[in-house]
């Protein structure tokens, strides 16, 4: 019974997150053979603020960017 925890940032939309965990459980089913019904999938969602890459929070790093585009 596969468990997969998905860390992404805030912002998307509720269609990507169902776009995300139906191409995860296919990838899953088409690779071990797994039941779709056995397969569980949480998504764990941060704010940009608490995410940093080469010392620079990406909030900083990225201000407005993901805003315009609704991500």
């Amino acid at each position: 019974m596969p468990f997969i925890t998905v860390q992404i940032a805030k912002g998307h939309s509720i269609e990507k997150k169902r776009e995300l965990v139906k191409a995860l459980t296919d990838t899953l089913v088409a690779t071990l053979g797994s039941k779709p019904e056995w397969i569980t999938i949480h998504i764990d969602e941060f704010e940009r603020e608490n995410w940093a890459v080469g010392g620079q929070l990406h909030s900083d790093k990225h201000s407005g960017r993901h805003k315009e585009k609704g991500v």
